[in-house]
This record gives C-alpha cells, sequence and structure tokens, in this order.
C-alpha cells in the first residue's frame, strides 16, 4: 500500500497537464496451484504479484500505464511518460487530502483458503484422483489442481477518494482422459468460490463430484455421434449459461456498446428476447465466483437488469465508458491485475428462474438435443454469429432422455437465439469460469434455468436426428 502522501503527490503530478481524472490501482497479490496427476504430486506453483497501475482521463480520451517498480522515483517516472499525453493546464483542484471510504466485506468465511494446510489439500486432491482413477480402467490420466488468489487492492482517486479490499478465490479443478479402441474423452469440472475451505468441505460432496465426473467421462466415451440440422435444443442449467455470457453478454458490457460495436448498441428500450426472458447480472452475492464487495473504480456492485420480459433495459457500465453514454458505472468495473486498465465486465450473469420445471420441460419436448454442458466456443461481438461445442448431450425423444451424443455443436446469433427461447425452468443454478477480454482474465459466474430453445443449428457427424 502505498502512503497517502506519495498517492496525493502522484495524483496531483498526474492532473497538472490537463487531465481531469486520475486514478491509481495498487495491487498485492498471492496466487498458488497445487497439482495432483494420477495420485502424485506433480508441482507446487506460489507466486506473487505486485504493483501499481495508473490511469488519466481526460473526456473520452485514456491513457493507462503500470509498473512493478514502487519506489518513488520509478512512480513518478511512469506519471511523466503519461501525462504528456495531455497539454492543457490543470482543470481540477489540487488535492490535500484523501478520504478512505469504508468497504464491506459482503463474503462470509470461516477458515480462508490461504490458512489451510499444504498437507490436507494434498491429501484431498489424492482422494479425488483415487476415486476417479479407480471408476474405470478406461480412464488413463486424471489432473487435480487446487487453484488460489488472494488479492489485495488499494485505489486512489483525484477526487480524493481511497478504498481497500481483499478478494480470496479458492476453485477445484479436474481434469480426466478416457481411451477405448482409439476414441479419446475429456472432461473438465472446476467448482470455485469465495466462500473458504468450508465451501469444498461442507457445501460440495466432493466424493459425488469425483464420481460424477467418472461417470460422465465414461458415458461419453461410448455416445454416438451427435446428429445434425435444425430442430429444439433444451440446454441445461448452470454451465449451459455459457451460451448468454458469450453470445449475449459480452455485448451487453459498455467496452462494445459505447462505441456501438455491439449488436445490442443503441437498442434500450426495445424487445430482444421471449417475453418469457428476463437476465440480470449481480456482483453482490455473497461468497459467489464472480462477486466482488467492490469493483475496479471504487464502486460497490450491485443488481444490475439487462432484460426483463424480453425488452433490453440495460448494460454493465464503468465510468470511462459512461462518459461516451451519458451514464453512470454501475459497479462493473474489473481487471485482472494492475496490468489492464479496468473496463466493464459481467460478474454472476444469468436467465433468471421461469414457472416450468425441468421435468415438464423434458416431457414436453417430443424430438430434440438436450444439451447439459459446454467445453469452448467463440462469438464475434459486431454480428453476435456464435458457436459452442457440447461437452456432454442427449438425445430427447417422445419426453423422456433416450442416449448419450458426442460432437454436437450449437451454431446461432445472438438476436435470434434470444427471441427462439419457448420455455425457461425454474432450476437456476451457477458454473464457475475465467472470462478473457480487453481487461484481462477474471472469474465469473455462468447461469440460468433449464431452458428450451425451439430451433437452432446443431452440427454433427451422426447424420438426421430422425434417424434416432
Amino acid at each position: 500500500m502505498l502512503s497517502k502522501k506519495l498517492a496525493i503527490d502522484l495524483l496531483n503530478h498526474a492532473t497538472s497537464t490537463g487531465a481531469d481524472f486520475a486514478e491509481i490501482y495498487y495491487e498485492d497479490t498471492f496466487t498458488s496451484s497445487i497439482t495432483v496427476e494420477n495420485e502424485k504430486v506433480e508441482a507446487y506453483s506460489p507466486n506473487v504479484i505486485n504493483g501499481v497501475g495508473i490511469r488519466l482521463l481526460k473526456e473520452n480520451r485514456s491513457v493507462y500505464g503500470y509498473t512493478n517498480d514502487l519506489t518513488k522515483k520509478g512512480l513518478f517516472k511512469l506519471v511523466d511518460s503519461l501525462k504528456t499525453s495531455f497539454s492543457s493546464p490543470r482543470c481540477v483542484e489540487v488535492l490535500t487530502s484523501l478520504k478512505k471510504i469504508r468497504v464491506k466485506n459482503i463474503h462470509k468465511v470461516k477458515t480462508p483458503c490461504s490458512e489451510v494446510p499444504h498437507k490436507e489439500i494434498v491429501d484431498t486432491l489424492k482422494h479425488l484422483g483415487h476415486i476417479i482413477l479407480s471408476y474405470d480402467k478406461r480412464i488413463v490420466r486424471t489432473v487435480e489442481n487446487f487453484l488460489l488468489t488472494h488479492n489485495d487492492v488499494t485505489i486512489y482517486n483525484s477526487e480524493g477518494k481511497m478504498w481497500h479490499t481483499v478478494r480470496e478465490y479458492g476453485r477445484l479443478a479436474l481434469s480426466s482422459i478416457a481411451t477405448e479402441n482409439g476414441k479419446i474423452e475429456t472432461r473438465f469440472d472446476g467448482p470455485g468460490d469465495q466462500g473458504g475451505w468450508e465451501f469444498f468441505t461442507e457445501k460440495l460432496n466432493l466424493d459425488e463430484l469425483a464420481n460424477n465426473h467418472a461417470k460422465k467421462l465414461i458415458l461419453m466415451l461410448g455416445a454416438k455421434e451427435c446428429p445434425s440440422g435444425k430442430f429444439p435444443v433444451v440446454i441445461g442449467n448452470g454451465w449451459g449459461g455459457v451460451i448468454f455470457h458469450e453470445a449475449c453478454g459480452h455485448q451487453l458490457e459498455a467496452t462494445s456498446v459505447a462505441k456501438g460495436l455491439s449488436v445490442f448498441s443503441g437498442k434500450k428500450g426495445t424487445q430482444i428476447a421471449n417475453p418469457i426472458v428476463s437476465a440480470y447480472d449481480d456482483g453482490s452475492l455473497p461468497n459467489e465466483w464472480g462477486s466482488n464487495s467492490l469493483d475496479d473504480e471504487g464502486h460497490i456492485p450491485q443488481k444490475n437488469e439487462l432484460i426483463k420480459d424480453g425488452i433490453l433495459t440495460g448494460y454493465l457500465i464503468d465510468d470511462f465508458n459512461g462518459r461516451r453514454m451519458g451514464e453512470k458505472g454501475n459497479g462493473a468495473s474489473r481487471r485482472q491485475s494492475y496490468k489492464f486498465e479496468p473496463t466493464s465486465r459481467m460478474s454472476n450473469t444469468y436467465i433468471a428462474p421461469g414457472t416450468s420445471t425441468p421435468e415438464e420441460i423434458i416431457k414436453s419436448t417430443k424430438l430434440a438435443l438436450y444439451a447439459v454442458s459446454f467445453n469452448g466456443g467463440s462469438v464475434d461481438p459486431s454480428t453476435g454469429d456464435f458457436n459452442f461445442g457440447c461437452s456432454e448431450a442427449y438425445i430427447i425423444k417422445d419426453g423422456k432422455i433416450l442416449c448419450p451424443v458426442r460432437g454436437a455443436t450449437l451454431v446461432g446469433n445472438a438476436k435470434e437465439i434470444l427471441k427462439h427461447i419457448d420455455m425457461v425452468g425454474n432450476d437456476l443454478a451457477f458454473g464457475q469460469g475465467m472470462c478473457g477480454s480487453v481487461s484481462g482474465s477474471i472469474p465469473v459466474n455462468v447461469g440460468q434455468p433449464t431452458i428450451r430453445v425451439d430451433e437452432i443449428m446443431v452440427g454433427g457427424r451422426g447424420g438426421s436426428i430422425n434417424e434416432f
């Protein structure tokens, strides 16, 4: 943490040549990764990240730089390199003091993951690996990781405010490979939380997690090839929300909206989805993977309504892009580290629960694909075109889940898929992931209840769905 006096001197120096706003982001972060492969400890990788990022704004212009030279000389050298971007007289008052703004920690933790003995974590990982390998001899490799990030941040700005917050993320990652007759199948599960070690020992059933991981891996190894064509798709809850996140969520961030680069730019107040669809981004949920007590511009995260009854009602906005839009930041400014300039990003983004049960959705579906989870994809924000590969999928026939299929790909457009959601379940769940964008890779939750899309293009090598 910088002293208040040094921070004040740096901020005044930064605004001396016409910038209308200056901000200092100080970060002290410890990360570690413990890796067990086939029940043997392979690696322990601790890392310390320590540095400062400084941003100067003037109207709709921004300059940013960072350094890990935290000496007074090094910090003033960074400011000198940035302030030359502006050549007008000082336009903000000289700062004389900084007021520390109290930040309430929204996370309830009994045992921080950073205080858990190394041996306890290793023993847990070995136990999980043993369960997975013992499930079936066709499972030839399994890797268990425990990932920890302890993040200590202080923000200072030229409006005379400073904030301090601490974030700690813990994540368990299971990755396994099974083979049979030349076929290879992989599976990944990665539950994470900010609720301390008790999330893994009390909230999760680890034995059940490992057994389910192994069971689904073997099930998909023996699956038939997915059919292709246009037909209905039921998308599972939790991790199924990655489609909304990628195809629609990024296009509701001011990062692209403010520049007119989103298919949803200028669409507020218009109907973009079936009236049964509402969606939110809520960074204030206690202990959740994508939550924060404070965003990276000093705002308190909140529940932001994005879509209400099919109508686009809001965007995710950071202060800088808000200047272009004539709107205030709404707690959505995030970054990976001090090396990245902050911008609007998702946190816990989800389609809100509907009125149907998952059983009702499946029972009312005559012939469709049931996509439970996904293993990656891509989207073009300027057009909304996307494609996603399914890591777990089944065929639904006459209201029953028939058989697993592999190699399924969903291809569509963000503007169209929202309109084709014709059933929304009541079983909202979240899935944890890392989201990459211009401000780096950050923890996010994707979420939704079970939904049904009445028609979407499905790619596969299994012929026609009518053959099932």
